[in-house]
């Protein structure tokens, strides 16, 4: 059923990946221009993965299972995404490319919570099946 609360937090992840790429910019560089996701293909592609995939989760509706790992697979993507955000941020010496850092940076960290209360949605339900099967 597409009205649960997981479907909720896996849209709000989808609309953070896919949306916010475009509003909120990763950081901005010596010369003083912001550089948005959309400017780098790894970064665009890794953002828009993570939103397709929550998308995908949303209509699994009638597979939980299915949908548990596709949400554990958006996980580690964003996981992934956030570590790529991380080793760039801190690997730089001095003020090569990275002047100031943005709050795009941090829409992984948004996403993975939102992710995880899905999944934690999604298991409540299985549980609760799981529950009732028992008592037939």
């Amino acid at each position: 059923m597409i009205q649960r609360i997981q479907t909720l937090y896996l849209f709000l992840a989808a609309v953070i990946s896919a949306g916010l790429i475009f509003v909120f910019y990763l950081w901005t560089n010596n010369e003083g221009v912001k550089i948005y996701a959309i400017n780098d293909y790894l970064y665009l592609g890794l953002f828009l993965g993570s939103a397709l995939l929550s998308l995908i989760s949303i209509f699994r509706y009638k597979d939980r299972k299915s949908q548990f790992v596709l949400g554990r697979l958006n996980i580690i993507l964003n996981f992934i995404l956030l570590g790529i955000f991380v080793y760039q941020s801190l690997n730089l010496s001095g003020e090569i490319n990275v002047s100031e850092k943005g709050i795009g940076i941090l829409l992984p960290i948004f996403s993975i919570v939102c992710l995880v209360l899905a999944n934690k949605a999604i298991k409540k339900d299985e549980d609760l099946v799981k529950s009732v099967d028992r008592l037939r």
